[in-house]
């Protein structure tokens, strides 16, 4: 049996209290199939910018919006995973000679939602975003256009989320652009859209949206709310993508992993991630791991790391692992390898060398202080999951 240290965290939850809390999301969703012959009503006669990939598929969905919506003002349809400054600033650069436009409608996954984000607060221009990102000055230079998002992976919640991740592979640092006023005006949910899509990207996205949920359980940012759409994310995660992996066709699947990465977005839009996705990000910079493997391959270290930490956050856990949630990490463990991912830093290319300097500045890090639990057990946690 793994001895942890859990007066720390106790201590740190009674401090936090639980008498006082507060619950916010003011995105309208419209949720089902062939919802996405409902975005001309979305847009309502305004004039549009459309943020989306350039795979065929999307093209495709932009000439369907386009008979019926007219054409958009503005087309971004080259954007990249992981949103980066170099390409950003050139997108920018094009609503800054684009004529007036009304509206953003994001098509796409985490990706094209997060780089409507900016495109709302750039103004056409991405150095306001630069130096907001990086000084925390600049706001009241910034512009926020409204976005409708349409989502067409079930993973990043990003349409429920007033925050967009960018990425600067050049200096190696990844930011979180993060404003009351970004979040969408409109998050149209449609599981049709994300028939298809292929394993590697539905697993990486169904992951995320698991690590979504529980880092927003065992976040000192947690409420009674928060941990209720966790509850319910996770408890249709666990299930449905082994399922949906096997059958990638059925829209019952595809429908569950929807509703759950929307319920998990709700969750963490109130209470931002923690130390799972802190670790994650160097990874994902240093050696390529797609971002939903790189944050949830931790998830059994840290769920064993905070079995005792009491009140609803425990309560939370136990609904989805079991009163005892040491063995839901060994649950957890099973589930992340069936699935091909494996548990530990070696598993995913990390040098022995690198690992601790990874968990000191994860911990040190804004999403790390979220973390209701203490590195003190997190270590006796990795060391008995042979994470490290």
């Amino acid at each position: 049996m793994l001895s942890l240290n859990v007066t720390t965290a106790s201590q740190v939850f009674e401090i936090k209290g639980t008498n006082m809390w507060a619950y916010k999301n003011p995105v309208n969703v419209l949720f089902g199939e062939d919802e996405f012959s409902r975005l001309p009503d979305t847009i309502g006669g305004r004039r549009y910018a459309l943020v989306t990939y350039p795979e065929p598929v999307f093209a495709e969905l932009a000439d369907k919006l386009a008979r019926t919506a007219g054409e958009p003002v503005v087309k971004i349809s080259d954007v990249a995973p992981n949103p980066d400054y170099e390409l950003l600033r050139v997108q920018c650069d094009r609503f800054a000679v684009a004529d007036d436009v009304d509206v953003i409608v994001a098509i796409g996954g985490g990706s094209v939602i997060d780089s409507a984000k900016v495109f709302a607060a750039a103004g056409g221009d991405f150095n306001r975003i630069v130096r907001f990102l990086e000084t925390k000055e600049g706001e009241d230079e910034l512009s926020f256009l409204p976005i409708v998002s349409v989502p067409t992976t079930a993973g990043t919640g990003s349409e429920v989320t007033c925050w967009a991740t960018v990425w600067n592979e050049a200096a190696a640092k990844k930011y979180s652009l993060a404003h009351p006023r970004l979040y969408p005006e409109i998050a149209l949910v449609d599981p049709a859209l994300m028939l298809g899509k292929p394993y590697g990207l539905t697993l990486a996205t169904g992951l995320d949206a698991l690590s979504h949920a529980l880092e927003s359980i065992w976040n000192r940012n947690a409420n009674p709310v928060s941990a209720q759409h966790a509850v319910a994310a996770a408890k249709r995660i666990l299930p449905a993508l082994p399922k949906v992996l096997r059958d990638p066709g059925n829209i019952f699947f595809r429908r569950e992993m929807a509703e759950a990465s929307l319920f998990a977005g709700l969750a963490f839009s109130n209470t931002k991630t923690a130390i799972a996705h802190n670790l994650s990000y160097p990874i994902t910079l240093g050696w390529g791991v797609q971002h939903g493997i790189a944050c949830s391959f931790t998830l059994p270290t840290v769920l064993r790391s905070v079995s005792g930490i009491g009140g609803f956050r425990e309560d939370a856990l136990k609904t989805i692992f079991g009163d005892d949630l040491e063995e839901g990490a060994e649950f957890l463990t099973r589930f992340l390898k069936d699935l091909g991912v494996g548990t530990r830093f070696v598993d995913h290319s990390v040098p022995e060398g690198k690992c601790m300097q990874i968990i000191d500045e994860a911990f040190a890090g804004e999403r790390g202080k979220n973390f209701i639990g203490t590195k003190e057990n997190f270590l006796a946690a990795a060391r008995h999951q042979g994470l490290i």
